[in-house]
Protein backbone atom coordinates (compact mmCIF):
# COMPACT_ATOMS: atom_id res chain seq x y z
CA UNK A 1 0.00 0.00 0.00
CA UNK A 2 1.38 3.49 -1.00
CA UNK A 3 1.70 6.07 1.85
CA UNK A 4 -0.80 8.73 0.17
CA UNK A 5 -3.66 10.15 2.22
CA UNK A 6 -6.91 10.47 0.41
CA UNK A 7 -8.30 13.80 1.63
CA UNK A 8 -4.79 15.89 1.09
CA UNK A 9 -2.91 13.69 -0.96
CA UNK A 10 -0.02 13.96 1.11
CA UNK A 11 3.17 11.17 -0.06
CA UNK A 12 6.41 10.26 0.68
CA UNK A 13 8.80 13.04 0.19
CA UNK A 14 12.28 12.95 -0.87
CA UNK A 15 15.30 14.92 1.16
CA UNK A 16 18.70 14.30 2.46
CA UNK A 17 20.83 13.00 5.70
CA UNK A 18 23.33 15.20 6.08
CA UNK A 19 26.05 14.00 8.26
CA UNK A 20 28.63 16.47 9.77
CA UNK A 21 31.38 15.65 7.18
CA UNK A 22 28.65 17.52 4.65
CA UNK A 23 28.22 13.90 3.10
CA UNK A 24 24.53 13.59 1.52
CA UNK A 25 22.70 10.84 1.48
CA UNK A 26 19.23 10.59 0.20
CA UNK A 27 16.32 9.08 2.65
CA UNK A 28 12.50 9.12 2.14
CA UNK A 29 10.34 11.08 4.65
CA UNK A 30 6.78 9.61 5.68
CA UNK A 31 3.46 10.89 6.10
CA UNK A 32 1.81 9.40 9.24
CA UNK A 33 -0.76 7.42 7.71
CA UNK A 34 -3.48 5.61 9.00
CA UNK A 35 -6.12 2.66 7.54
CA UNK A 36 -9.51 3.59 9.01
CA UNK A 37 -13.35 3.97 8.20
CA UNK A 38 -13.97 7.32 7.86
CA UNK A 39 -16.82 9.91 6.09
CA UNK A 40 -16.08 13.04 4.83
CA UNK A 41 -17.72 16.23 6.18
CA UNK A 42 -20.78 16.84 4.34
CA UNK A 43 -21.06 13.58 3.32
CA UNK A 44 -23.34 10.47 4.18
CA UNK A 45 -20.92 7.32 2.38
CA UNK A 46 -18.67 5.41 4.53
CA UNK A 47 -15.47 5.17 2.93
CA UNK A 48 -12.56 2.99 3.88
CA UNK A 49 -8.56 4.03 3.52
CA UNK A 50 -6.02 5.72 4.30
CA UNK A 51 -5.36 9.13 6.13
CA UNK A 52 -3.10 11.20 7.63
CA UNK A 53 -3.29 11.76 11.16
CA UNK A 54 -3.62 15.87 10.48
CA UNK A 55 -6.50 15.41 8.30
CA UNK A 56 -7.73 13.79 11.27
CA UNK A 57 -7.09 16.13 14.03
CA UNK A 58 -8.06 19.00 11.84
CA UNK A 59 -11.43 17.72 11.48
CA UNK A 60 -11.64 17.22 7.63
CA UNK A 61 -13.19 13.35 8.22
CA UNK A 62 -15.23 12.17 10.73
CA UNK A 63 -14.21 9.10 12.28
CA UNK A 64 -16.74 5.46 11.96
CA UNK A 65 -16.29 2.77 14.30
Amino acid sequence: MANICLVCDKRPQVGNLVSNANNRVKRWIYPNVQVMRFKLKGQRTVQRGAVCTKCVKAGKIEKVI
